[in-house]
C-alpha cells in the first residue's frame, strides 16, 4: 500500500504543482488551501465545494495531519504547554504565552537541539532530527484547534497574535523547512500571521543570518547571553565556531540601509557570570562599535534539575537594566511565565525517554 502524501508538507506553490499533475484546474488547489489553512479543516469529506471524485481521491492518496498530543498543562498564570508527538514517535514541545488580549505562540524547529548551551534544559537533550515543513506548521494548527481559531481571525480579534521561534532547536540549522513553514503562516489567504509578529531566534549561526531574515522577512532575535568571548564560549559552545564578532558583522549587514530592522538581543543573567556593571557597560561598548539598532531582552535564569547555575538577584539585574537603558539600549526584564509547569524560557525538554517508559 502506498503511503499517503502529507499536504501540510507543500508550500502553496508546490500544492497548485501537485493539484495540476493529478489532472485538476489550478483553482482546485486555492479552494484546498483555504479550506486546510483559513478553516483549519482535516476531513476531505466536509469539504463542500469539492467535487465527491475528487474528494474520494483525496482520501485515498493524501492526508491532513496533526503532531499528537500526548500531555498538556496550563500553568497558574494560564502558560499553556503541549507535549506533541510526530509519526515516528519523536517529540518536541510547544508552548502558548497568553497576554490580555493577545498572545504568542512558541513553536519548536528540531527534536532535540545541537547547540549545548550550559544553561538550557532544551539543550541537555541531544539532537535527533529537523522538524519537516508541516510539523513545523502543525504545532500551531495545534494551538489553533485548542483555542478554536478556525476560521482565521482577523488581527483585531485573535488571541493567537504572535509566533516566536524559540522552542527546541536552532531555527537557522533548518533554514529550508522554516522559511516554507513560514511562508504558510503568513499566507494571507490561509493562516494570515503578520511577518512582523513572528520573531526568529538564533544562538548565532552567523553566515546565515542576513539570508535567513531576507528569505523570511520576520523580526531577528540573537541569543547573546555574554558581552565578550570568553565567557560566552563557557557557556555557548557554539561561540567557539562563530564569535562574537562575527554575529555583530552579521547583524550590522541585516540592518543596513533598513532603519526599520531592530534587532533584539536575548541575554540570560546567571549569578557571578554575566551579570555585573562592567558586562553591562561591554554590551553597550559592543552595539556602539558596530552602529547596532537593538533592544536587550533580559531574562532571569529559570533553574532545572541538575543545572550549576543560579539566577542573579534582583537588585543586579535592575541595575543591568537602568545601565542599559541609560545608555540608550532598552532593557525590559523577561516577565518569567509557566516555570510551574517547566514552560518559561530554556526549561523545554521533550521528556521522551521518561515518559515512553512509563507507557
Amino acid at each position: 500500500m502506498t503511503e499517503k502524501k502529507e499536504l501540510t508538507n507543500l508550500t502553496k506553490e508546490e500544492l497548485e504543482n501537485e493539484i495540476i499533475a493529478i489532472g485538476e484546474k489550478k483553482f482546485r488547489a486555492k479552494q484546498l488551501w483555504q479550506w486546510i489553512y483559513f478553516r483549519g479543516e482535516t476531513d476531505f469529506e466536509k469539504m463542500s465545494n469539492l467535487s465527491l471524485p475528487f474528494r474520494q481521491f483525496l482520501q485515498e492518496n493524501y492526508t491532513i495531519s496533526r503532531p499528537k498530543i500526548v500531555a498538556e498543562q496550563i500553568s497558574v498564570d494560564k502558560t499553556h504547554k503541549w507535549l506533541l508527538e510526530f509519526a515516528d514517535k519523536e517529540r518536541v514541545e510547544m508552548v502558548y504565552i497568553p497576554e490580555k488580549d493577545r498572545g504568542a505562540v512558541c513553536i519548536s524547529t528540531q527534536v532535540g537541539c545541537a547547540m549545548g548551551c550550559k544553561f538550557c534544559h532544551t539543550g541537555s537533550q541531544k539532537f535527533t532530527r529537523n522538524l519537516t515543513v508541516g510539523e513545523i506548521v502543525g504545532q500551531f494548527m495545534v494551538a489553533r484547534d485548542a483555542y478554536n481559531e478556525w476560521p482565521s481571525p482577523t488581527d483585531e480579534t485573535r488571541y493567537l497574535s504572535n509566533i516566536v521561534v524559540m522552542g527546541m532547536g536552532e531555527p537557522l540549522n533548518n533554514l529550508e523547512n522554516v522559511t516554507k513553514a513560514l511562508n504558510i503562516l503568513t499566507d494571507c489567504e490561509g493562516i494570515g500571521i503578520s511577518r512582523r509578529r513572528i520573531t526568529m531566534s538564533t544562538s548565532g549561526i552567523a553566515p546565515r543570518i542576513v539570508e535567513a531574515m531576507q528569505r523570511t522577512g520576520v523580526r531577528l532575535a540573537v541569543s547573546l547571553h555574554a558581552p565578550n568571548n570568553y565567557i560566552r564560549s563557557q557557556i555557548m559552545p557554539i561561540n567557539d565556531k562563530f564569535s562574537i564578532e562575527e554575529i555583530m558583522k552579521a547583524c550590522a549587514e541585516y540592518q543596513k540601509g533598513d532603519h526599520s530592522r531592530y534587532i533584539t538581543f536575548e541575554y540570560l543573567l546567571l549569578k557571578g557570570i554575566n551579570d555585573s556593571q562592567e558586562n553591562a557597560r561591554e554590551l553597550i561598548n559592543l552595539l556602539k562599535k558596530y552602529k547596532l539598532r537593538a533592544l536587550f531582552n533580559l531574562i532571569p535564569f529559570n533553574p532545572w534539575p541538575g543545572c550549576a547555575f543560579e539566577p542573579s538577584d534582583k537588585k543586579t539585574i535592575e541595575e543591568f537594566s537602568k545601565t542599559l537603558d541609560k545608555a540608550g539600549f532598552a532593557a525590559p526584564v523577561r516577565v518569567a511565565r509557566g516555570q510551574d509547569i517547566l514552560a518559561a524560557c530554556g526549561q523545554l525538554k521533550s521528556k521522551k525517554e521518561k515518559d515512553k517508559n512509563k507507557s
